[in-house]
């Protein structure tokens, strides 16, 4: 542990982001590759469009994140409710890139950053409530994947969190 509560804060958050992570994976294999890919009705989304928007959110948000705005405008929203990925290897392939971009961006972050103002979406805020925002927006679809997954496994769900949280100190 770090005297500093900076670099204590950086490494608590890259940390509490690998957690939310390993959680849906640990979710997401146990399930079969047509359970990823269910709903229970038009309005919902499944795992896989959860995934998409996730990994599409990653690259946009923390792809040049102290230079450019947030909201890239190769970022299209719209397109992410038709989910394109149609088998497990895709879905895998989508989910790692964007957390490859998230967890690179994370291992870039100094100290001296979490007070610059960044921009998403065309509003400065800095770099602190940038990752709080996002850290409550990815736990919440996270929590959406783990609900899913969860139902749809019902008796012959596994639990997640017996070793989920990270106890290493170091990362």
């Amino acid at each position: 542990m770090s005297n500093d509560i900076s670099s204590e804060y950086i490494r608590v958050f890259k940390l509490r982001f690998k957690d939310m992570k390993n959680t849906a994976d640990k979710a997401m294999n146990q399930l079969s590759e047509d359970m990823l890919f269910w709903s229970p009705n038009n309005q919902s989304k499944s795992i896989a469009s959860i995934v998409k928007h996730m990994s599409e959110n990653m690259m946009s948000r923390w792809t040049d994140f102290l230079h450019t705005d947030g909201e890239k405008k190769s970022w299209n929203r719209d397109s992410e409710i038709e989910s394109d990925i149609t088998t497990r290897k895709e879905l895998v392939e989508v989910w790692e890139k964007g957390w490859n971009v998230l967890l690179y961006s994370l291992h870039a972050i100094k100290k001296e950053h979490l007070l610059r103002e960044i921009l998403i979406k065309k509003e400065a805020q800095t770099l602190i409530e940038a990752l709080e925002r996002q850290m409550y927006h990815y736990s919440y679809h996270i929590g959406q994947i783990v609900y899913i997954a969860n139902l749809l496994k019902g008796n012959a769900w596994n639990g997640l969190f017996e070793h989920s949280i990270t106890s290493k100190r170091s990362i």
